[in-house]
């Protein structure tokens, strides 16, 4: 299945920006073994952090689309996805880099070009990269309130039908077939089938939340 990808992307994306950043921006610090060391002092908060959270969102907007990017990249506030509702002073910064390097993520067509995006926005004052910065954003935030149930869509047809389905808390996987079978033996409260002249198709009857993305 190929949206096995969102649990991998997000370790693929952070190396190939740290090598970017390492060859085309400024020294990484590295490991005894010659790994990359990321969590060494002073990558957070600064232009390093800026590049990394920007060139991940970017990658996953160039594979899932900026509306499921969105998503995730919210939820990548609390970390493993443990919802909260507690504001960290480097949410704001990190969701204005995550917002403008979806920008990019629609026009690149690699992870090189995207990278090549996003040094000019750097270069061009378009990403935070100091905590005392006084813009703020003004997109959706914090994810305070979820559904027990929390199924994005991340893969559809060229025609706009989903067809391929994560269920975030369990961080599993389903296809459109595997996902109306769940419904149907009500493992999904607070979603449907809708029957259409092509078939089934599982839609949310949460209009209210602001993060479905599911119709």
């Amino acid at each position: 299945m190929e949206g096995l990808k969102i649990l991998t992307l997000m370790l693929e994306a952070r190396l190939e920006v740290y090598k970017f950043i390492d060859s085309q921006y400024k020294p990484m610090p590295k490991k005894a073994d010659g790994s990359f060391d990321e969590y060494a002092k002073g990558l957070g908060n600064n232009d390093i952090d800026a590049l990394r959270h920007a060139y991940v969102s970017g990658r996953y907007t160039m594979e899932f689309g900026e509306e499921t990017a969105d998503i995730l990249g919210r939820l990548n506030e609390f970390k493993n996805f443990n919802f909260g509702t507690k504001e960290v002073p480097s949410e704001n910064m990190d969701l204005w880099n995550n917002a403008v390097e979806r920008l990019y993520g629609r026009k690149a067509k690699t992870g090189k070009e995207l990278f090549e995006f996003l040094l000019k926005a750097l270069k061009a004052g378009e990403l935070i990269i100091d905590l005392k910065d006084k813009r703020k954003y003004k997109g959706e935030k914090n994810i305070k309130r979820i559904p027990k149930s929390f199924v994005i869509k991340i893969k559809e047809t060229k025609t706009g039908a989903n067809i391929e389905f994560f269920d975030v808390r369990k961080k599993v996987l389903m296809t459109k077939e595997n996902f109306i079978s769940a419904i149907k033996q009500g493992k999904y409260p607070g979603y449907a089938v809708r029957k259409h002249q092509s078939g089934e198709f599982p839609y949310s009857t949460r209009d209210r939340f602001s993060f479905n993305n599911l119709g």
